[in-house]
């Protein structure tokens, strides 16, 4: 029961870091240059890690894994949320 507990918790901390990156990135860092870098990904999955890190070691129902898949979805938010702002300026900007 509580390995589905688990479960549970890290497809949570995983779609919410995935969904929040990219809605963060396209609505409100739609115009700041640093955001839309290519170290910008990185970075965010590298910080998202290491406080699901931490989170890992106060929690006892989370582990290393989850921190490592929330770090990597937040990466991945982050990218894309770049790539909806590259689609939404006009050609040649």
């Amino acid at each position: 029961m509580l390995a589905l507990l688990g479960f549970v918790i890290s497809t949570a901390a995983v779609f919410i870091g995935y969904t929040q990156a990219r809605a963060f990135v396209a609505e409100r860092l739609r115009y700041v240059d640093a955001a839309q870098s290519n170290y910008a990904p990185v970075l965010a999955a590298a910080g998202a890690f290491v406080v699901g890190g931490v989170l890992a070691g106060l929690l006892p129902l989370i582990g290393g894994g989850t921190a490592l898949a929330f770090g990597i979805s937040v990466g991945l938010g982050v990218a894309t949320g770049q790539r909806e702002v590259r689609r939404a300026l006009p050609p040649g900007a």
